[in-house]
């Protein structure tokens, strides 16, 4: 057909195709089949349904949209170009090479329109969950009669691969349980994946999986009819109780003669002699690359700027709710500019070293309900475990599909599925989200952990029974390689506390975070209130490591420690002192935070004269030779633990103060 006898809209999804196809090409790497065959699912989601201003990407209303199947990008790239966002025909040009706005898949903060980094399949149609959970919680919180200022949707394209992932079935359990109704996704039912048909490996009945789920289910026999489409949306919408799956069948790289339906078009370009027959099949000069007809750009540019006009009627909703409800508005004003109440910094509790013994899980509770007050937007909770945790907000409620105003979330023995879900809650400004498990269980959402670390957003992760001291449940429970691995991950901050007062400052710090998530690490077992020093003092906690307590004159050695071994180095600094051994201890909660203090504090805390260091935290060794240098050692844990009580396995693995002892002499 010749692309001067299409309609408009005919012209306006052909032209995605190729440029879809042209940058793949280009970049001689990408994923080609998926944008040629959904140009046509996109065309009606951008045209008739997501609400958008290209001129201002944050805006507080917008709809979300979320490529959950992030392979196929360059489809999301060329309707931002073409819709008006900042992102420019040379960005498309420029896709998957350095230091572009086109990623190889949407990243969060390069490319704007992008409201998640996707890629990691299951990830996005998760994090849709939480965008979904904050509306709804923003809507019950603000939302007056005649002020409708949040019913935005969360739409997402999905694909095979996604279906597959554990976290979606996590996810969508958990959305059909909560009735999400502001969740529309389309599925893409190519049947295509790199190995061949999914049938090698994926035949289950996915509508009723979904209906099984609580999930409204509708399907689209063809991705190119976009009539049926338009309607399905259009039903979608209008199920406001239920989440909605839409499933698409559509054949893979559509109009390539010789690839098109075939996993050679899933994962590379078509090659230059195909993309000349792909053009040819459209009616596009065979010779052009980029091309953009004129009335194509008008056309979309035009759709675009109808989100000014939305924004600017939204503004206007808000400016009467602001004279209406001053003190909400100024509420939410300065939530979403990460402005911290006054006067929350007084509500963190202090602890006597008179006091009993309270473990840090147990701590973390009592500060977190003592500041809940201040916040109105932390909201969070546990994967089945908040009795366990200490996470429960205790004078609020749950958020349920019946109160969108609880504070306090059930989210199921679903970790993967909250890590996601927090991190769809986290990018939502103004909202504070937390999620709690154990330790050990941090490993079923790492790569939540590890995109929130990437986008540098701030959920609190909050993770308790850290060691070998949760005893009897043994070495299936018992953490070992977490902490190292965690303190692996670029721009996070893992902060062991060593009692309640460094617990206190350091919820402190995680409220305050900016620019990746804070990881929380607590423990079972009752620790003595540490008596704090002339020099020591838990608000230092804040500088990542600090001298608790110092020696008489220039220290023989340093012990250094995290979490409840703090509470042993001093015991064995008592009696080391007691034989004339001079010896400063270290309490060293967070590395990360160290490391961002200068040279000069790093010095006074750590002397490069003092050459003599012993670390002790129960758990893997690995990188604490960079603070103990090649004449200091470890008390670590080289291997799993055992299950057996606390205090038997602390004898067992010689996490006492007699070790402590021979080892610190040893050294000296």
């Amino acid at each position: 057909m010749d692309s001067n006898s299409k309609n408009i809209e005919e012209l306006a999804i052909d032209t995605v195709r190729i440029l879809s196809a042209d940058a793949v090409q280009k970049a001689n790497s990408g994923h080609p089949g998926t944008a040629m065959a959904l140009a046509p699912v996109g065309h009606v989601l951008w045209k008739d349904f997501i609400n958008f201003n290209p001129k201002n990407p944050d805006w507080a209303n917008r709809d979300r949209f979320i490529l959950s199947a992030g392979h196929a990008c360059i489809l999301q790239y060329s309707f931002l170009h073409l819709l008006g966002y900042d992102l420019s025909l040379d960005d498309i040009k420029n896709f998957r090479q350095l230091h572009s706005k086109t990623a190889g898949h949407p990243e969060y903060g390069l490319a704007p329109g992008v409201d998640v980094t996707t890629g990691p399949l299951g990830q996005g149609f998760a994090n849709g969950v939480g965008f979904a959970i904050a509306q709804k919680h923003l809507a019950g919180y603000y939302n007056k009669p005649g002020f409708d200022l949040f019913n935005y949707h969360i739409y997402a394209i999905c694909s095979d691969g996604d279906m597959m992932e554990g976290v979606t079935s996590e996810a969508a359990s958990l959305a059909g349980h909560l009735e999400l109704g502001n969740i529309i996704y389309l599925y893409d039912d190519n049947k295509i994946s790199i190995e061949g048909s999914t049938d090698i490996a994926f035949n289950e009945n996915v509508d009723e999986r979904f209906k099984a789920y609580g999930w409204h289910v509708q399907s689209v026999d063809d991705a190119n009819d976009i009539h049926a489409l338009h309607q399905a949306l259009v039903n979608a919408k209008a199920e406001t109780q239920k989440p909605s799956l839409i499933r698409v069948r559509s054949l893979i790289a559509y109009g390539s003669p010789n690839k098109s339906g075939t996993a050679g078009s899933h994962g590379s370009p078509l090659g230059a002699d195909e993309i000349k027959l792909v053009k040819k099949f459209f009616g596009f000069d065979e010779d052009k690359s980029f091309y953009i007809p004129a009335e194509v750009e008008k056309y979309y540019h035009e759709i675009g700027s109808r989100g000014i006009a939305y924004e600017q009627k939204w503004n206007e909703l808000f400016d009467k709710y602001k004279a209406e409800f001053p003190e909400l508005a100024a509420e939410y004003e300065a939530a979403i500019k990460d402005e911290l109440p006054a006067g929350w910094l007084d509500k963190i509790p202090t602890f006597k070293a008179s006091d009993p013994k309270m473990a840090t899980r147990q701590a973390s509770g009592k500060v977190l309900n003592a500041i809940a007050d201040s916040f109105p937007h932390l909201i969070g909770g546990a994967a089945d475990l908040a009795p366990s945790t200490e996470t429960n907000l205790k004078k609020y409620g749950s958020f349920t599909s019946e109160d969108r105003n609880g504070r306090n979330f059930h989210f199921g023995i679903r970790e993967h599925a909250m890590g996601s879900a927090l991190n769809g809650m986290a990018l939502t400004k103004g909202i504070k989200p937390f999620g709690a498990t154990f330790l050990m269980f941090s490993e079923y959402m790492r790569p939540p952990i590890r995109l929130a670390a990437i986008m540098k957003v701030s959920p609190i992760f909050v993770y308790t029974h850290d060691s070998i001291g949760l005893g009897e449940d043994g070495t299936t429970h018992q953490p070992v390689e977490q902490l190292i691995s965690l303190r692996s991950i670029p721009n996070i901050t893992v902060i062991r506390p060593a009692d309640a007062n460094e617990t206190a400052h350091a919820w402190r710090v995680a409220i305050e975070k900016k620019g990746g998530p804070t990881v929380l690490v607590f423990t079972r077992q009752g620790l003595p209130i540490l008596d704090q020093d002339t020099l020591g003092s838990a608000s230092q906690l804040e500088k990542g490591a600090y001298i608790l307590s110092d020696s008489k004159g220039t220290p023989d050695v340093i012990l250094m420690a995290t979490g409840s071994e703090v509470a042993l180095i001093m015991d064995a600094k008592a009696k080391l002192e007691a034989e004339g051994v001079n010896v400063r201890v270290v309490s060293f909660p967070s590395w990360e935070l160290f490391e961002k203090q200068d040279a000069a504090y790093k010095e006074s805390v750590l002397p490069k004269a003092v050459k003599k260091r012993l670390a002790v935290e129960m758990a893997s060794p690995l990188g604490w030779h960079k603070y103990t240098t090649d004449e200091g050692d470890t008390l670590c844990m080289t291997t799993f633990g055992e299950s057996a009580p606390a205090d038997e396995l602390y004898k067992y693995f010689g996490f006492t103060v007699d070790n402590v002892v021979n080892k610190a002499k040893a050294l000296l």
